[in-house]
C-alpha cells in the first residue's frame, strides 16, 4: 500500500475516531484547543489569508463531531487566534501552542485535538508538510509523541 493510501485511511480513521471523542470533552480548554489547533493548521504557511480563514471556519461550522458546541462560541475562538497569528505570527504561534498545551494534563482530550488537526489539514485532500509540522508541533506540545498519529 502506497504512502498516500496510508495517509488517506489514516485521515478516515481520525475523523471516525474525533467524532465519538469530542462530546466526552465538552469544556472550554477542549474548545479553546481545537480552536487553536484549527488556527495553527489555517496559519501552516506562515500566514492566515482570507480565502484559508473562510475554508477553515467553514469546516469548523459544518464538523458533526464539533457540534456539540455553539456555533459562534468556536467562531469567535478560531477568529481569536488567526488574529493572534496574523498580526505576530512568531509569538502567536507560540501562544496558540501554549494554549493546546494546556492539555498536557489530559491525554484523551489532547490526541482527539491532534487527531482534530489532520482532519482539517487532509479535508483538502493534500496534507502539506507545513500541516504536518504544525500538528508534529502541538503534539509536542501536549506532550504527546507525533509518532503516534503517523506525522
Amino acid at each position: 500500500m502506497s504512502f498516500l493510501n496510508n495517509l488517506k485511511n489514516s485521515l478516515k480513521n481520525a475523523g471516525n475516531q474525533l467524532g465519538d471523542q469530542v462530546a466526552r470533552f465538552k469544556s472550554n480548554d477542549f474548545a479553546d484547543a481545537a480552536m487553536a489547533m484549527c488556527a495553527l493548521i489555517a496559519a501552516a504557511d506562515g500566514q492566515v489569508d482570507a480565502a484559508e480563514r473562510s475554508k477553515t471556519a467553514q469546516f469548523i461550522m459544518s464538523n458533526d463531531a464539533l457540534r456539540v458546541f455553539n456555533a459562534a462560541d468556536l467562531k469567535t475562538r478560531f477568529d481569536k487566534y488567526c488574529d493572534k497569528l496574523t498580526s505576530d505570527y512568531d509569538f502567536g504561534r507560540i501562544e496558540v501552542l501554549q494554549v493546546v498545551g494546556k492539555l498536557r494534563s489530559k491525554p484523551d482530550q489532547a490526541r482527539a485535538v491532534i487527531q482534530l488537526g489532520i482532519v482539517i489539514g487532509g479535508a483538502d485532500g493534500d496534507f502539506e508538510e507545513s500541516e504536518m509540522r504544525q500538528v508534529r508541533d502541538a503534539a509536542n506540545a501536549t506532550g504527546l509523541n507525533p509518532s503516534e498519529f503517523g506525522v
